[in-house]
């Protein structure tokens, strides 16, 4: 942490300005070097205001907001006494620095202050601690349950929460409990903010979803219309909850990574990515240059397939019909690559903690160098297609468009921000796994509307391909995995020398390894924005906690403030351009 905060003076700064200004606040050293200051609930607002508007360089992005349950954890050093914790991470991208705040709360008065007023994508985060936690956020404008039906029974991020069917009792859905179910799941417009008329006109109520082919997902929108022009546009998420973080506390270190493939299930290896890299940063484990550069390129093969699903769905949505089978049969020609290398095609779970399963098998290099000869004509020949047709530009110009500062207002990352002309990219402003050895170039775009989102994926693709040439031409020698004690088990012969390599291969391979106490977080520019794995562990096999943030979830929640005014059949470009999938959003 110190480190951190002598090359940072801006951070440093900040963080004594809040120990000075807000009495009671106190700092807690943190794995990731993120300063993390504790603060009294009274202040919250107080503080985030000054975080954001008052500090040189301001955090302009509330990046995450979630909770902890403390109640059962052990080590609590360096922090004051709590049942449950809210934290907030924020991010200034002008300083390029982070800060993490922290609220002890009382099982027995678990409440606070809202700051949707101050960082208007705060309302689904706190919605999602309420639901998960039963954090009582004050002043919110509609504190309601958003991942679980509405008759759900009990907080399932609390500890004394199951997790399993065998922890509860035989489910039981009785005719009152269903007819219960089914009046509660009725939609009522004025419990969404809705009128049912105004002074000139009787407003019109359509449900797009939750099972649509243009909300990509089971997802619901509930409209409220004028004729055909959208007044209000309310999204309803939850019908994809599978309770990824739940199942985190029941699964080892290892064994969670089958899991983490699950959240963007079209990014396949990149959702392993951040999180070994945070459990590799919580154990001190130091990954090979090749797995380094082999893990890159395997995560771009996995961006340029979840682009290319996004090209061809976006131009299918606003009504042309032939690219998506164009570019489905190159996504096909990419995954039988990846097949041959990781032996799965949308879910290898490949990623291992220090490195990846396997050695690259001979012959990968033609392979892959066959497909970066190959696809260029062919994003020629879609450009021609579909970017450059007068039709697609037609209905996405101009549509749902917004600026850098309301995309950062509204947790907006990746691609999607850098259509607005902002730059960032964490392969270049934050490198990690070597990115900053790789040759290229940042796409970026200047309107912010449907149209230029697209544009920007259809340019990384070309980026990705020339990241993947250089993976393939520059390959380190060495090995695939590291030899550290927690990520790798000794040989199989070597335990029959000695009891305690014995013990250290069985432990290995039943356990997984025993992570230190400690709290981390590590980002990535996935394939729909930033990916983050934040874990806590308590000293034990499996993580106390882990959250993960996914660039989806505040993507649509987005979507009244850019749809609201235009027509229906602007929403489904609208849509389109996002690019996002509902296991991203749901977890």
């Amino acid at each position: 942490m110190a480190e951190v905060l002598d090359t940072k003076p801006d951070l440093h700064n900040d963080v004594a300005a809040l120990t000075d200004r807000f009495s009671g606040s106190r700092t807690q050293p943190t794995k990731d070097g993120i300063p993390t200051v504790w603060i009294d609930r009274d202040n919250i607002q107080n503080v985030m205001r000054f975080l954001k508007r008052e500090v040189d360089n301001p955090y302009e992005l509330l990046f995450d907001l979630s909770g902890i349950d403390e109640r059962v954890r052990q080590n609590k050093q360096d922090q004051p006494d709590s049942d449950f914790t809210v934290f907030y991470h924020l991010m200034s991208l002008t300083g390029d620095k982070d800060i993490r705040i922290k609220v002890p709360l009382s099982e027995s008065d678990a409440k606070l202050k809202s700051i949707e007023s101050i960082y208007p994508n705060a309302n689904w985060y706190e919605r999602e601690a309420f639901d998960m936690f039963g954090v009582h956020f004050e002043d919110h404008p509609n504190l309601r349950r958003i991942l679980t039906p509405p008759l759900w029974e009990g907080h399932p991020l609390r500890k004394d929460h199951p997790a399993r069917a065998t922890e509860m009792e035989p489910y039981r859905y009785t005719p009152e409990f269903q007819d219960a179910q089914q009046e509660a799941m009725k939609f009522v417009p004025e419990e969404w903010g809705m009128s049912l008329e105004s002074k000139h006109t009787d407003f019109m109520f359509l449900n797009l979803g939750p099972n649509h082919p243009s909300v990509h997902g089971v997802f619901r929108i509930a409209l409220q219309l004028d004729g055909e022009v959208i007044v209000q546009a309310v999204p309803d998420i939850g019908y994809h909850h599978r309770a990824s973080e739940k199942m985190s506390e029941r699964q080892s270190w290892h064994t969670y990574i089958p899991y983490t493939d699950r959240i963007d299930y079209l990014g396949g290896v990149m959702n392993n990515f951040p999180y070994v890299m945070n459990v590799e940063n919580m154990a001190g484990i130091q990954v090979p240059d090749r797995a380094q550069v082999i893990r890159v390129m395997l995560s771009e093969c996995f961006r340029i397939a979840s682009h290319l699903l996004f090209y061809g769905t976006f131009a299918q949505d606003v009504g042309q019909m032939s690219p998506v089978f164009y570019m489905f049969a190159d996504r096909e020609r990419l995954f039988s690559i990846i097949e041959a290398i990781t032996g799965g095609r949308m879910h290898p779970s490949w990623f291992r903690i220090g490195g990846v399963s396997q050695d690259l098998p001979k012959g990968w290099d033609r392979m892959i160098l066959d497909f970066c000869d190959y696809m260029p004509k062919r994003l020629d020949h879609y450009q021609k297609m579909a970017m450059d047709n007068k039709i697609l530009q037609r209905r996405t110009k101009g549509i749902g468009a917004y600026n850098t500062a309301e995309g950062l207002d509204w947790g907006i990352t990746g691609s999607s921000l850098r259509a607005t002309g902002h730059d960032w990219d964490l392969r270049k402003n934050r490198p990690y796994s070597m990115y900053e050895e790789f040759d290229f170039e940042v796409p970026i775009a200047h309107g912010g509307d449907a149209y230029d989102r697209a544009a920007v994926r259809v340019e990384e693709i070309r980026q990705s391909l020339k990241i993947i040439r250089q993976c393939a031409e520059n390959m380190p020698a060495g090995d695939y995995k590291s030899n550290h004690r927690l990520a790798t088990p000794p040989p199989k012969e070597r335990t029959m020398q000695d009891i305690e390599t014995l013990i250290h291969h069985f432990l290995n391979v039943s356990w997984g390894p025993v992570i230190p106490p400690c709290e981390s977080a590590t980002t990535v520019e996935a394939t729909k924005g930033w990916n983050s794995y934040y874990s806590i562990s308590d000293g034990g096999t499996m993580t106390y906690r882990t959250r993960i943030r996914t660039p989806s979830f505040p993507a649509l929640q987005q979507i009244p403030f850019i749809s609201n005014g235009f027509m229906v059949s602007d929403l489904i470009a609208i849509i389109a351009s996002i690019d996002f999938v509902m296991a991203d959003v749901d977890r």
